[in-house]
């Protein structure tokens, strides 16, 4: 007897220090980087026409063409696998002065240009970084500069430097060379700018990854030392085995009656919202957060509902369409939130069954957002309060 409980507990001071050990080793926020995201970014852009290819690269004075304002707007989406494809648009003027296809400028001129490029992380190759990101692209697209407008081909280098998961500095350099115009010049295009990211999906680093190779290696021999135990106790188990298994079975039917009453209580919320859903939303007309009678008539059944179910709390999310600034719209959707709700407490409904949010144009039904032209009727159907059970 003094053998068996000497190892057993020989047995559980082991597995106390694995597990004392997977603690400290634990995966933390340090351990893990963005592997794909969508990244929109705003800044400037430098347009060097000057013709001498790479000679005086840095000759800001003589041969860079810059604005005073943000000129550069990119949208992207970049994957796991390293590779990125974005879109960007840039306006610049050549200005009075500068070198421009080896001549200086004697008239002010527009700079246009769209493009579409191809690019790859490099930290596939070297190592992932939470913090650096160099890349390398190709792309091509239009641009129209001193009044020559030019389809070109592109490559470029550049890298980001994060200060978070979501914000971070681009700085990239672009050779533009254009295609079947012999009166286009090639140039460079340099540009730098704040890129911000979103709908990010993280992963494990390099180090995360080991991390964790060698926290299922403890694990592992967790589970063996555990195993060892229950070996070692299996036989004066039986009787409290038996025990276990009536319990677990009283257990199961007291979970099966539990669960039909839950069953019976999904079926009513489930008739309720459909009650709500066949009423529709509560529409508004354009920049106006009044109701019309077509949106009262859809909050007086609403009502009817609420009076007939006590216990029934609701969440009023109102939302308008993607015109206006978004600013704008996020005011005017709080407008009509509270005009929706003070409606409903109008008629007799009680504040405290009632929950509010303002979402402006960020939750559109449909494709019409600021790039998408769309008619007044699909417009409609995203200024709207809708309706959404909090409790039942």
């Amino acid at each position: 007897m003094k053998t068996y409980t000497h190892y057993v507990a020989l047995l559980l001071c082991a597995s106390f220090n694995l597990l004392q050990a997977q603690e400290e080793l634990k995966l933390t926020q340090k351990d893990s980087i963005v592997k794909s995201s969508w990244m929109f970014g705003v800044g400037y852009n430098v347009v060097d026409d000057s013709g001498d290819v790479f000679d005086d690269l840095f000759s800001y004075s003589e041969q860079w063409n810059t604005l005073s304002y943000p000129s550069r707007l990119s949208i992207g989406r970049y994957f796991k696998s390293g590779i990125g494809v974005e879109a960007i648009g840039s306006y610049n003027k050549y200005r009075v002065g500068k070198l421009i296809d080896g001549r200086i400028n004697l008239e002010e001129s527009h700079y246009y240009s769209l493009d579409a490029r191809l690019s790859y992380d490099l930290n596939k190759l070297i190592g992932e970084t939470g913090w650096f990101d160099p890349y390398l692209g190709v792309g091509a697209g239009y641009t129209e500069a001193d009044n020559k407008p030019r389809t070109t081909y592109n490559a470029v280098v550049g890298f980001r430097t994060w200060f978070s998961d979501r914000i971070g500095l681009d700085l990239s350099s672009s050779g533009k060379w254009a295609v079947n115009n012999d009166k286009a010049t090639n140039h460079l295009q340099h540009a730098i700018g704040v890129v911000y990211q979103f709908g990010i999906e993280k992963g494990l680093s390099k180090k995360g990854e080991e991390k964790l190779a060698l926290l299922e290696e403890l694990a592992a021999k967790r589970q063996k030392e555990q195993d060892s135990i229950a070996a070692v106790q299996r036989e004066k188990e039986q009787a409290a085995i038996a025990a276990r298994l009536a319990k677990e079975k009283e257990q199961a039917r007291l979970a099966a009656v539990e669960k039909a009453k839950l069953d019976a209580k999904k079926q009513q919320e489930l008739k309720i919202k459909t009650e709500i859903d066949n009423l529709g939303f509560a529409y508004f007309d354009l920049n106006s957060s009044y109701l019309n009678a077509e949106s009262k008539s859809v909050l007086d059944g609403l009502a009817q509902i609420l009076r007939k179910y006590p216990d029934l709390e609701l969440k009023i999310s109102s939302h308008t369409d993607s015109r206006g600034a978004s600013t704008y719209n996020d005011w005017l959707s709080e407008r009509r939130v509270v005009r929706t709700r003070d409606y409903l407490i109008k008629i007799g409904i009680d504040i405290n069954r009632l929950q509010t949010e303002a979402y402006g144009e960020s939750h559109l039904l449909n494709e019409c957002d600021d790039s998408t032209y769309c008619k007044e009727e699909k417009h409609q159907i995203n200024r709207r309060s809708e309706f959404i059970i909090t409790k039942f």
